[in-house]
């Protein structure tokens, strides 16, 4: 069974791989080719995995007592392109719950 810090770990992954394929493949797509199809595609995974890192992110901030200004942290990073891998090599990498 995974722990709460092993699925934050895995949906953080996945949130910021999401981001990254709609701001640098959907999007441009879009705009440039007049095609919508792949933000439709990558949209609502993206936005579910954004909902579910912020709610875990929380659990987690709990878990392993962050101060405010770490949770504050981790949860700007998800809207930061690249943030999440940040997130995880910064404050993860060598946690344990």
């Amino acid at each position: 069974m995974l722990s709460l810090l092993n699925s934050f770990r895995i949906v953080a992954l996945l949130e910021g791989v999401s981001y990254i394929l709609l701001l640098f493949i959907a999007t441009p797509i879009k705009r440039f080719a007049h095609d919508d199809t792949y933000v439709k595609i990558f949209g609502m995974p993206h936005g579910l995995l954004f909902l579910a890192y912020i709610v875990l992110a929380i659990m987690v901030g709990k878990e392993l007592k962050w101060k405010t200004r770490t949770l504050f942290t981790v949860l700007i990073a998800s809207i930061i392109p690249f943030g999440t891998f940040y997130i995880e090599k910064k404050y993860l990498k060598n946690k344990a719950l």
